[in-house]
Formats: structure tokens, sequence, C-alpha cells
């Protein structure tokens, strides 16, 4: 079995994630292909597709979200995530049993499910006229009624939760935002594996698990099913890819990029493809910082932060940079803060 070098599998992760050249997907396309942008603060999914798309502008994702071929939703992890409107019902199937399991496991007093079910029915009536703002949600079913989620796949709907208006706080049922699709729990999870694959692989079953929200027990049926290639990591553990999917020569050239915030790329899941150096990874995850901050890659691994303030993007290394990476790092940084503006 082929062993995999950590640099092998980071430039297969930047390939996936369009990180090595941008492309000229469309954004529906683009999405499904990085699986799905995590999307806690609604510039995240912009600033993303401006890194991997060509001429993206700002626009397009509003009207995208707008035409409701992308959805803003409450999905893997139960983190919001920008994803396409083909993508939402497989993921949302897929992990639906999951999150249900978790809701009932770790709440404090222990929820009963047949008041969720209630609950989640009271919404449905509700949204039958339109869309509702939270506060809305609150009066009916009170400061608790996100626990009714997993019960009632919502979206957020734009104009909220778009570059001009930040705060995702309003709402309608995804069956009645974007239709029903009546996927059976095998289709959807064998897509889910899938799409993980296709955005991050090469991964071991429990990277899959992580970032979907799940144990890893529970994908085994999928990777039953599917047809995969199977390597190894340098410390030992099992992946599993898609066959043909992109392995890049470890040597290949990757450009400065900039990542929004949370970035899926930056988490545990991906660990072993050193995107995030482990000794960095206090100062862009910890208590001081908990909604993470904006990073840069230099040669595909994060090596500072950004941010944007008074019409400029201000970097700050971490360690020295070589004259011509601070060239380069400088003119991305221009396009960025022309991208603000």
């Amino acid at each position: 079995m082929r062993t995999l070098t950590q640099r092998e599998l980071n430039r297969a992760l930047l390939a996936r994630q369009l990180l090595l050249e941008r492309a000229t997907l469309s954004i529906p396309r683009a999405v499904e292909r990085i699986g799905g942008i995590q999307n806690q603060y609604a510039p995240n999914a912009y600033i993303r597709l401006w890194s991997c798309l060509e001429n993206f502008r700002r626009e397009d994702l509003a009207r995208a979200l707008e035409r409701r071929t992308v959805v803003n939703a409450t999905l893997l992890r139960a983190t919001i995530h920008v994803v396409s409107k083909r993508d939402f019902w497989p993921l949302a199937v897929a992990i639906r049993s999951a999150q249900r399991d978790w809701w009932l496991r770790v709440r404090r007093p222990r929820p009963v499910e047949r008041e969720l079910e209630a609950a989640a029915d009271e919404l449905r009536a509700l949204m039958a006229s339109g869309p509702r703002r939270h506060e809305e949600l609150v009066r009916v079913i009170g400061p608790g009624w996100g626990m009714v989620g997993p019960w009632l796949e919502l979206v957020r709907v734009p104009p909220s939760g778009t570059w001009e208006q930040r705060r995702a706080h309003l709402f309608q049922t995804a069956e009645r935002w974007i239709g029903v699709d009546h996927v059976a729990f095998d289709d959807a999870l064998d897509h889910l594996v899938r799409r993980y694959l296709g955005g991050f692989g090469p991964a071991s079953p429990a990277d899959i698990a992580k970032w979907a929200g799940m144990n890893a027990r529970d994908l085994e049926p999928a990777l039953a099913r599917l047809k995969v290639r199977r390597f190894r990591a340098c410390d030992g553990a099992g992946l599993v890819d898609l066959p043909r999917a992109p392995l890049p020569d470890p040597e290949t050239a990757a450009p400065v990029r900039f990542l929004p915030t949370w970035d899926a790329t930056l988490l545990v899941h991906a660990r072993r493809t050193g995107i995030l150096p482990e000794r960095y990874r206090p100062l862009i995850f910890s208590t001081k910082t908990p909604h993470s901050v904006g990073t840069f890659l230099v040669d595909g691994a994060v090596a500072g932060t950004w941010r944007y303030a008074d019409g400029r993007v201000h970097t700050t290394p971490f360690e020295r940079l070589d004259r011509a990476v601070q060239g380069e790092l400088r003119e991305e940084s221009e396009k960025l803060a022309a991208f603000h503006s």
C-alpha cells in the first residue's frame, strides 16, 4: 500500500480546495468541489470564493443565494455552511440521525423528542406564510428554538447572511425555500463521503467523521459500498480516496492565498495535511479568538494572519518572509483590499 507524505497530502488538499490555481467554475459547482464553505461569519464564503475563482465578484454570491442555487444553512457539525442546492438534502439526510442523537444525549435537562417534533410542526406552520426572523421564532418557541433544528431543516434567507446584511437572522424551511428531495439515507451517506473525499481526501474514516459530526462506524456501510483507492499516511493511518481524484506532484508550487475565519481546511479533520502547522494552531483557535482569525498561506501552509481596516489588508507574518514572498503577499493583499472596497 502506497504511503503518502504530508507534502503529498498537502498538495492534494490545495488542489481539491481550488487553492493551487483559481478556477472558472460556477459558484454551485465550486462549492460542491470544496465540500461546502463553513460560514459562521457571512463574509467568509465571499472571501473563500474570491480565493478560489477567477474574476469572482461579491454580487455573484449574493445572486446565487437569491436564485437559490446555493443555500446558507446549519449542517455539518451543527455549524453554518454554504452548500449548493443539489448538495443540501443529501448532506442533511446523511447527518440527520447523528445530529438528533447528539442533541438528545448532550442537552441538560434532556429534551423530550415528542416535544421537539411538536415544536418543529409549530414552526413549519408559522413559516407557511413566509420567512420569519429570529425574534419571531423566539416568541413562538422560546430561546431554545434552535434545538428544533435536527427535526426541521431551516435555511437562512437573503438578504440576511450576506456581505451587506451580515446577521443571518431570517429563516425559512428548506422544503419551502428549495423544495423537497426525497433522497434515500444510503444514497445520502454515500454522497457525503464522496463530497468529503472530493474536497479533502485522501483521508481516514475518522477524518470524514470529524468533518461531518458523526461517528466513524456510521460511515462503514458507505465505505463498503463505494469504490475507493487505499493509501497509508506516514503515521500509519489507513486512508481512502476517490478513484482518479487529483494527487499533484508534491513539488507543485503553491501561491500565496488568503483564507477567511474558521476555514474548514484548518480544522482537526485536515490536520495531517500540514496546512496549519501545529505550532501556530493556538494562535488561530483559542479562547482569546473564539471567532478564529483570517490567515494567509505561503507554500501551502499558514504563515500569518490578516485583517481589513482603513481600506487596507494588514498582514502579520509569524516568521520572516523572503523578499519574493513579501512581494507576492503584498500584491495579493492589494487585490483583496480592492475586493473589500
